[in-house]
């Protein structure tokens, strides 16, 4: 072979090795983009929002506007900036604990969560059993009425709810005319009316993960358990729900963090008297004016959400570790 031939040859071996150098290098990026992406996402439309309202927590509040005194800020140079870090204080914390107005409405939301919750978990589960077990064909349909409260407003599907519960309202006129009750019943501006709302509002949110844990399940695990005698019942609760788990914990987890903050249902359908903490919130930040404490609530409200949910999931992950 000629000198010029292993010239090419070396040549043509080099470019393809840079080639495929710089593929790695391109598809590693790439992969590094997709991960990196998500928390980008986060940093953005979480933290730097949580980190603003945090530091509006430790401020003053002052006829201005914004209604409260600046902290942290840079406009006096770092020096400034030390000065201002000497001089926070957690006033807003403190008033927090002294006053039993927020501690019971922290309570009362919690509580109204939890119960709508499981009554959410009661009603979703059913329905997502059913179309699991529904033929393949019927399940897209399924689906799609599922999804298809979404296309209307939650505004307005939770005004429907007003004229359905009160007192001359649809319920109470179908129950009097078919004598089932001689006297209109009351719902409306009660916490029966909130867990009506919520179960409503919130049910696609339970039924979608239940489903996808559901529709996944084999089947032949059931049948094979009924072949060696165990009832229904037992086959549900030692096979079906312990495999659905997964679907259950998601969907627990999708209805309660926002049924826990949720404004709007106990503002239409609870009525003045229901005290969560949602309500609260809103009356801070737009009735009082009163920014550094509604933004100390939220902070707080935050960390009682955020904080099982990191508990639960490193649970979880040395579970999974003990397994293997």
């Amino acid at each position: 072979m000629s000198n010029a031939a292993v010239t090419a040859a070396a040549s043509s071996q080099t470019n393809d090795a840079g080639k495929s150098a710089l593929a790695r290098l391109s598809a590693a990026f790439i992969g590094r983009l997709v991960i990196i992406i998500p928390y980008l996402w986060l940093v953005f439309f979480f933290l730097v929002p949580f980190v603003i309202v945090f530091k509006i927590s430790l401020s003053q509040t002052a006829i201005a506007i914004p209604p409260y005194t600046p902290v942290l800020g840079f406009g006096d140079g770092f020096s400034g900036f030390l000065a201002q870090l000497k001089q926070l204080s957690i006033d807003n914390y403190t008033w927090l604990t002294q006053d039993a107005l927020y501690f019971n409405a922290y309570v009362t939301s919690l509580i109204v969560a939890a119960i709508s919750t499981a009554l959410t978990l009661l009603v979703g589960y059913p329905i997502a059993y059913g179309m699991a077990r529904a033929p393949a064909t019927l399940r897209p349909t399924l689906l799609m009425l599922v999804i298809l409260p979404f296309w209307t407003s939650f505004l307005i599907r939770v005004y429907a709810w007003i004229g359905i519960l009160k007192p001359e309202g649809l319920l109470n006129q179908l129950l009097l005319a078919t004598g089932i009750i001689s006297q209109p019943l009351i719902i409306l501006n009660t916490y029966t009316a909130i867990f009506i709302g919520i179960v409503y509002s919130y049910l696609p949110f339970m039924v979608l993960p239940l489903y996808s844990s559901l529709e996944k399940l084999d089947y032949s695990l059931i049948e094979a358990a009924k072949d060696l005698g165990c009832p229904p019942t037992s086959a549900f609760w030692k096979i079906t729900f312990p495999l659905s788990l997964p679907g259950v914990i998601a969907g627990c987890l999708l209805v309660f963090i926002p049924a826990v903050g949720e404004f709007v249902i106990p503002d239409l359908l609870g009525g003045s008297q229901t005290l969560m903490i949602g309500k609260t919130l809103w009356n801070e930040f737009f009735a009082n004016r009163d920014w550094p404490v509604s933004s100390a609530v939220a902070v707080i409200l935050l960390l009682l959400l955020i904080v099982p949910i990191m508990l639960f999931q490193r649970a979880q992950a040395r579970a999974q570790e003990q397994d293997k």
